[in-house]
């Protein structure tokens, strides 16, 4: 199945969101995010505004070095909804340790006006599963 222009749009917000992790660059992400946003990932729910997004990237204790998206899948339920999930492998430095991790992710995206922007995101730990016996 080809993939679509809206596909393609949101999985270049995605890509976009990261990469402002990576350069320290929180009023890019603030700029995509709907105000309140939603969060669940291993720290539990968040509920946060641009201002606590902002915040929360200028953290020094925990700073996304590299990453690297792939399996991206986005899902339209409705003209105005977008649903993308995929795997992103990430490097970070959590107080001062490097660290690599894999997750999985989900992103809402939701259409405000003409611009595209995230209502809530997940991440979950991507574990092995367990051998059957």
């Amino acid at each position: 199945m080809p993939t679509s222009a809206r596909h393609t749009e949101i999985e270049r917000l995605e890509r976009a969101f990261w990469q402002s992790m990576v350069d320290r660059d929180p009023s890019v992400a603030t700029g995509m995010i709907t105000e309140p946003a939603l969060m669940v990932s291993g720290h539990g729910p968040m509920t946060f505004d641009r201002a606590g997004y902002t915040r929360m990237a200028n953290d020094e204790q925990h700073r996304l070095l590299d990453y690297t998206l792939s399996d991206m899948d986005v899902l339209f339920p409705t003209e105005n909804v977008a649903i993308a999930t995929y795997r992103a492998h990430q490097k970070v430095a959590m107080d001062g340790q490097p660290l690599e991790f894999d997750s999985i992710d989900s992103s809402t995206w939701v259409k405000v006006g003409n611009a595209w922007q995230c209502a809530a995101h997940t991440e979950s730990e991507a574990k092995p599963m367990p051998a059957r016996p």
